[in-house]
């Protein structure tokens, strides 16, 4: 997290069913069924385990997430993090060990996906495949 400081906490000990929202950074220990978004930055620790979509200005994750990962910065994958679901930030780190099932939109430009899709395109079709000849048995 960006500076550290960590002004909500959820122990391991707590289950909530429904959704956190938070002015400041959220720390989630516990097991948490739904959203989970923060102005500050969001931290999943080990214990965590979660069913919902998280979102904040980072987000550190070293628990469980089955659900969607937005940050306005960064997101942090620890190696003990498993996450099943998509993941879009300008910037992402992920550590050995990590297991991640779904996909990454990582910009840090912050331009558009169908804006560099066009020149994907462009370079994809500037490259041609050498002919192979045909083999013929008579």
């Amino acid at each position: 997290m960006s500076n550290g400081a960590v002004q909500s906490v959820i122990t391991s000990d707590v289950e909530i069913k429904g959704a956190i929202k938070s002015a400041g950074s959220v720390r989630m220990d516990g097991k948490l069924d739904g959203d989970l978004a923060s102005q500050g930055d969001s931290f999943l620790g080990k214990t965590a385990t979660m069913k919902g979509n998280i979102s904040g200005n980072n987000v550190v994750i070293e628990g469980t997430i089955n659900g969607s990962v937005a940050a306005k910065d960064k997101i942090e994958m620890k190696a003990a993090a498993r996450v099943t679901g998509d993941i879009k930030a300008k910037r992402l780190a992920v550590e050995d060990g990590v297991t991640f099932i779904g996909k990454a939109d990582v910009n840090p430009g912050g331009s558009s996906a169908a804006a560099t899709a066009g020149s994907d395109d462009s370079i994809k079709s500037s490259f041609s495949m050498p002919r192979i000849p045909s083999l013929s048995m008579t």
